[in-house]
């Protein structure tokens, strides 16, 4: 069986954030990425998320957004063109290719004295513009070739799917798009989703339910989080899919794990919600056939010592309600959710369903989490 394993990063993150200064291990998506023993394209795919600087543009399979990083960071912009990217990946099927040089591979190619034909100049004196000549071959052409034959050119048997931020509603996009396209709607889909926020104005279906291709969905969400427009979304799910909905301390960014003690850029402090998330998160993908390298491995009693140090730091979490990313916003003191089809509002606790694998779900205490993770 071949498991081909997509890797969304959250807004404003990137393939570099395995460095960080804000992650001292590294921002979880980015870094199981960087940890996964196969090929890209062949065996796994990270694409950067929204607003984040289109360091990937060049080497999308579909014609990239290019959009800006205000437009990325406030709307989104960009989710769309990477989901629309990794169907391509996944179907060995290249849309769009830059063919023509960037001016930083052109002057690189001249300065290395690389028998290249020159730029035409055009435009005026005052506004000179320049044209640069063709790739004989573009990085999509590399890339698709290792597809086609270490996959021989066909879909994977198995997708798993993890993302933080709006990278875990990307997700759900493209479980949902699978399910839609002929050639890959037969394709079981299992999705570790990090606080999946997807933004003031974005609770559409596609992004608050989920088709029955997807197997096994598991969500973790953050219980400090006050920001307003940092609703996360718990989505609906199909009655045979396996749904597992835990709580954690700290806000958006603690449990993709950054420490701060602000949740944000202030020194570091409260790592152990990160490091539970990210030792959870290569679990799942493991049992799931994700091939990781370099994973926690932590057991019971790491777990119940992670525990006990967040239950002595319960004041500096609750002092992590104060700080936002916008203004405040809160339901009777409980972070604000989008819960099941609609993204209907509603307080945090208030996610539920005896149909889940822990029932309580966002009401759980992180004693009784405790307890089902020592338990998994």
């Amino acid at each position: 069986m071949s498991v081909f394993t997509v890797f969304f990063c959250g807004t404003g993150s990137n393939s570099f954030d395995t460095q960080n200064k804000n992650y001292p291990k590294g921002e979880i998506i980015s870094t199981l990425a960087s940890h996964h023993k196969g090929t890209e394209f062949v065996d796994w795919l990270a694409c950067d998320g929204p607003g984040s600087g289109n360091l990937q543009e060049d080497e999308k399979w579909v014609v990239p957004g290019n959009y800006s990083q205000l437009r990325g960071t406030l709307t989104g912009a960009g989710w769309v063109e990477n989901v629309n990217h990794a169907i391509a990946v996944l179907k060995c099927e290249l849309e769009w290719k830059r063919v023509q040089l960037t001016k930083q591979d052109y002057d690189k190619l001249k300065s290395a004295k690389v028998p290249i034909e020159d730029a035409k100049a055009g435009g005026s004196w005052y506004w000179r513009t320049y044209e640069y000549p063709n790739r004989k071959v573009t990085p999509q052409d590399l890339q698709l070739q290792k597809a086609k034959i270490f996959r021989k050119g066909k879909p994977p048997s198995k997708v798993n799917i993890i993302g933080w931020s709006r990278g875990g509603v990307s997700c759900h996009m493209l479980a949902n798009a699978m399910a839609k396209d002929s050639a890959l709607s037969g394709i079981p889909v299992n999705i570790f989703a990090v606080d999946p926020v997807p933004g003031t104005g974005n609770f559409q279906k596609e992004r608050c339910s989920l088709a029955g291709n997807v197997k096994n969905y598991v969500s973790v969400y953050a219980r400090d989080e006050r920001s307003k427009g940092f609703a996360p979304i718990v989505p609906k799910c199909a009655s045979a899919t396996s749904v597992l909905i835990l709580p954690f301390p700290g806000r958006h960014a603690t449990v993709a794990g950054n420490g701060a003690v602000d949740g944000a850029d202030g020194a570091q402090g409260l790592p152990h919600p990160g490091a539970l998330v990210r030792g959870l998160a290569e679990k799942f993908l493991t049992e799931w056939g994700t091939q990781l390298d370099k994973r926690s491995g932590f057991g019971k009693d790491d777990i119940n010592k992670m525990y006990d140090a967040m239950k002595e730091d319960a004041a500096k979490y609750q002092t992590l309600r104060t700080k936002v990313y916008t203004t405040a916003e809160n339901s009777n003191g409980e972070r604000y959710i989008g819960l099941g089809e609609a993204g209907k509002g509603a307080a945090f606790s208030a996610a539920k369903d005896d149909g889940w694998e822990a029932p309580k779900g966002l009401s759980m205490t992180d004693e009784e989490v405790c307890d089902f993770l020592i338990k998994l």
